[in-house]
């Protein structure tokens, strides 16, 4: 009796050193499978555990739109020769005498650079007063000078140019090759010509966002969208501001990854697979491919779409489950989408504890033999 009684105090003593360092709370790069399913509704907790597949991936695909107003779409193209209020002329007159009433003496050509037309549109010119110039081209304004000078001094000839003003330019700052204020000119009327003429974006395409502001209105888009989409090169406006930022939206990696790491999106969508490659993949040490879950507050619509449901209000905490050793894993992975804001967490495998209870019982050197002798002691 005692010889069968040592024969079985080993593993006994083994098991109970296992079941009491398990219980320990070994070291571990966050919560197993098992502790997350302890947060779900269902076990009393306050978040709705949903496993992946087609018809999840279809509810929860919503990515956010942007886009112009139609406000700013139907906005036809300035005429690149229509004087606006804030805008600067640069006139030059000749007469054709020697003494004239604005030429100096032995001088027949008078330049007058630099008029800049005032808030209600006009601009003051001597000898020929007070000449409304918003609305008109250089070329009616030059008639209308043209006609009020020969009362007074025999055949005049006026030039009159269009120089950059308040009243027609464009302000480009944020990630642009050269920041700065430029003029709207027959071949920089539209926001794409703009954008090139300021020397294009500095950051990748993929990832480039450019907002117009125009008064109290604004509009987004992707810099991609304005060359797919030709209704998006809208018309420019005499004081809109440009700016070209990079995309803020971001996820957080956590678990069994290649890295854990808050990391911005590099594309306008990201898949759950995408975006675990992004991180350096799963640990092909300690992953758990059938435990990745990403975490996000779901809005209650799509939540009930999600869950069958029409009574759910607020925000929901959803956490989706996506298993890559299922048939379809791989390609679930693939078309669920990833949204700002969003917790990847990849678990740890079970045997990843489990060598973590042996190598606690018989340091990193150790073998089976010594855990018996252990137990044996």
């Amino acid at each position: 009796m005692i010889f069968h009684g040592m024969k079985w105090a080993r593993p006994v003593a083994l098991l109970t050193a296992i079941a009491v360092l398990g219980s320990c709370g070994l070291p571990q790069v966050g919560p197993n499978k098992r502790q997350i399913y302890a947060g779900s509704v269902q076990r009393e907790g306050d978040s709705f555990i949903v496993a992946v597949n087609d018809r999840v991936t279809r509810a929860t695909s919503v990515v956010p739109a942007l886009g112009f107003s139609e406000g700013f779409k139907s906005a036809a193209v300035l005429g690149s020769d229509t004087i606006q209020p804030g805008d600067v002329l640069g006139l030059t007159i000749w007469e054709n005498v020697d003494d004239g009433l604005l030429a100096g003496e032995m001088q027949n050509a008078t330049p007058l650079e630099e008029v800049q037309v005032d808030g209600a549109g006009f601009i003051f010119v001597p000898y020929a007063g007070r000449i409304r110039a918003a609305g008109n081209s250089p070329e009616a304004i030059r008639r209308i000078i043209t006609a009020k000078l020969e009362e007074q001094t025999p055949d005049p000839q006026v030039q009159v140019r269009r120089l950059a003003g308040d009243g027609s330019t464009v302000s480009l700052i944020g990630a642009i090759g050269g920041q700065g204020v430029y003029a709207i000119e027959r071949p920089t009327r539209t926001l794409g010509a703009m954008l090139a003429r300021a020397g294009g974006v500095t950051i990748p395409p993929e990832i480039a966002q450019v907002t117009v502001i125009r008064g109290t209105q604004r509009g987004k888009i992707w810099l991609q969208d304005l060359y797919d989409h030709p209704e998006l090169d809208i018309a420019l406006r005499g004081g809109d501001r440009v700016l070209v930022e990079e995309d803020t939206r971001a996820f957080t990696a956590l678990g069994a990854t290649g890295g854990q790491a808050r990391v911005p999106f590099k594309s306008q969508n990201m898949s759950a697979l995408e975006a675990i490659a992004q991180v350096g993949g799963l640990n092909p040490v300690t992953a758990d491919p059938t435990g990745i879950f990403v975490m996000r507050n779901e809005d209650a619509v799509i939540a009930n779409s999600v869950l069958g449901r029409n009574d759910l209000q607020g925000a929901q905490r959803m956490v989706y489950v996506l298993d890559l050793t299922q048939p379809n894993g791989m390609f679930e992975a693939r078309d669920f989408l990833i949204r700002d804001g969003d917790t990847i967490y990849v678990t740890e495998a079970p045997y990843t504890q489990f060598t973590k209870i042996l190598s606690a019982l018989t340091g990193p050197a150790g073998s089976v033999n010594s855990l018996a002798s252990i137990a044996g002691n």
